[in-house]
């Protein structure tokens, strides 16, 4: 039995679970390159942080934007004058480009960038009129649950008066 791991598909995401999504555009983007290497961490239940090793980038070589559901890290570094010859290059001098999909209402609250590390703190935030509210079910006598009137009625006073 074959068995597919989806967790590469999952790392990029943040704030919700949309795979077929993620599986579509997972085709688009090159699934071989990893650079920067990143941390993707849930602080609260609507908080999230995701870390980026940026070692050798300067804040001014980095650029940042968050646009709809998506939020694009991109990082271009200055050309580099030093004329030595490397008799070894381990650390990566190439610009990257990072893309990371985010829920609906997932917001950017800031950036830093301290020790090579990028730190980038995001947070859900759901308007009121979409936040789930609670209905109280009414008595057969038409009284909520508090023994005020119901505003719910379940059932059409046209139907009772037909019913009777």
């Amino acid at each position: 039995m074959n068995r597919f791991d989806f967790s590469p598909y999952r790392r990029t995401t943040v704030g919700f679970d949309r795979l077929f999504d993620l599986l579509e555009n997972n085709g688009r983007q090159s699934s071989g390159d990893n650079y920067p290497p990143f941390n993707i961490e849930r602080r609260s239940e609507d908080s999230y942080r995701i870390t980026l090793a940026v070692v050798g980038f300067r804040r001014d070589d980095i650029e940042i934007t968050a646009q709809q559901n998506l939020l694009t890290v991109a990082g271009k570094k200055a050309e580099d004058t030093d004329t030595g010859e490397f008799l070894h290059v381990g650390i990566a001098q190439r610009g990257f480009e990072r893309r990371f999909e985010l829920a609906d209402f997932v917001l950017v609250k800031n950036a830093q960038m301290r020790d090579g590390l990028l730190v980038i703190d995001l947070e859900r935030e759901v308007p009121e009129a979409m936040k789930p509210k609670k209905i109280a079910i009414g008595d057969d006598d038409g009284r909520g649950a508090s023994g005020s009137e119901s505003t719910l009625s379940l059932v059409d006073e046209a139907d009772d008066t037909r019913a009777a």
